[in-house]
């Protein structure tokens, strides 16, 4: 029988399914949890729109690239849109960098995801 996933293919699936699970958590946690998760928010958001509607688009946003980095279409693109959204929030955030250094790790590896061959990816 062959293995749905090539040696060559297992390390994207592995980005992928690392970044989707922070993305998928972060957003579900998000809208179960809204208040937990508005002191993460620039403040200048609230100027715009409510914090609480914020949160909940942007926790609808990280469930819908979560999904969409696991199912492996799309991938360079996901990839991109991930980079993007954790750069900033790495930007947005950097008084919080006591939290927020974990998402450099996490850019470095959306980064190289992007950077992967199609062969690979």
């Amino acid at each position: 029988m062959k293995s749905y996933l090539s040696k060559k293919q297992l390390p994207a699936f592995v980005l992928s399914l690392g970044l989707a699970f922070v993305f998928i958590y972060a957003g579900v946690s998000s809208l179960l949890h809204p208040l937990e998760w508005i002191g993460y928010l620039p403040r200048f958001l609230g100027d715009f729109v409510s914090l609480e509607l914020a949160i909940k688009l942007i926790a609808v946003y990280e469930i819908i690239l979560g999904v969409v980095l696991v199912s492996g279409k799309f991938r360079k693109i996901a990839a991109a849109l991930t980079a993007l959204t954790l750069a900033g929030i790495i930007f947005a955030d950097l008084s919080q960098f006591a939290v927020t250094f974990r998402d450099v790790g996490l850019l470095f590896a959306a980064v190289a995801l992007f950077f992967m061959d199609e062969e690979t990816a």
